[in-house]
């Protein structure tokens, strides 16, 4: 388009020098150049190259056409305006730590739980461009969709949403369905504006400092709790352990008194003797006879 208008301006100095008598050697050199500009800059007009992942919608004085031009190279009419849309997956956070979202600074969701408290949300959302839609979303919105709709549409969903929720639950155990009731209703205000919502993650929620420490105390006394429950049921059954050995003993004299012979008692004591006789060193054991009128018992190893 600049060379046809630089072609045009050409042939307005040619006709407007032309009866200059110091020009006129030049003016048909300006008018072939100018010629040759005007038929460059439409030879060049004609064609589009669309890039990978891109979509180009079509705008001849103001009127968007429905027909898209998709990727690879196309020819078109060399007075239209053609406006690219990216089709792949984008993303766009909002996060209170700096340089991580898409805006400077801390750019967390404020909102109010349904007990009244303050909690900050950060969160990534994952989306891209219905390629059908395009016209619609640059006749409607225009191409700066991402901060016309979703960034003003997932803030204020998810304010909606946390009006439901305390802020404990939040933080915990109703976390996924949160999550999952934003996603519903952005995707529902998605759809209808020509876009299509992938995944909306919650990264991060932070309590008011004094929940955190209540929540701090609660798991500290539910801790001690668990582990005085623990002690007990240690000493319940060193306890038992203690009670059945106490047992075993008892029953193991009881046994002993009531089932031992004088004979076997002399059978086991000779035996030992025995034992220790045959042993490696040299020794003599005498041995108590078995009774009054009996003579002492010698063993020798050797």
């Amino acid at each position: 388009m600049a060379l046809i208008i630089i072609g045009i301006i050409l042939l307005v100095v040619a006709f407007a020098f032309r009866k200059e008598s110091r020009f006129i050697s030049f003016i048909p050199m300006i008018r072939i150049g100018a010629v040759v500009l005007i038929v460059l800059g439409f030879s060049i007009s004609c064609f589009k190259q669309i890039e990978a992942g891109q979509i180009g919608v079509q705008s001849l004085f103001g009127k968007v056409s429905d027909n898209t031009l998709e990727s690879g190279l196309n020819v078109v009419n060399p007075l239209v305006e053609v406006t690219l849309f990216d089709i792949k997956t984008l993303n766009y956070t909002m996060s209170g730590v700096h340089d991580e979202g898409d805006k400077e600074g801390d750019d967390a969701i404020r909102v109010l739980s349904s007990d009244g408290l303050e909690v900050i949300i950060d969160v990534t959302v994952l989306y891209r461009v219905i390629p059908e839609q395009t016209p619609k979303i640059l006749k409607e919105i225009g191409s700066d969709y991402k901060n016309t709709i979703v960034r003003p549409v997932v803030r204020t969903k998810i304010r909606d949403n946390a009006v439901y929720y305390q802020a404990v639950d939040l933080y915990s155990v109703k976390r996924d369905e949160f999550q999952d009731r934003i996603f519903k209703t952005v995707e529902e205000n998605f759809k209808v504006r020509g876009l299509f919502l992938e995944q909306l993650l919650v990264r991060n929620i932070t309590l008011p400092q004094s929940v955190k420490t209540a929540i701090e105390s609660k798991i500290n006394a539910e801790q001690e709790a668990q582990k005085m429950q623990f002690v007990l049921q240690k000493e319940k059954q060193e306890a038992e352990r203690k009670r059945v050995e106490a047992q075993g003993i008892a029953d193991y004299q009881k046994i002993v008194n009531t089932g031992l012979t004088p004979a076997q008692l002399q059978y086991e004591m000779i035996k030992a003797y025995k034992e220790l006789s045959t042993s490696s060193n040299s020794k003599v054991i005498i041995m108590p006879g078995g009774g009054k009128d009996s003579y002492p018992i010698i063993l020798n190893d050797k």
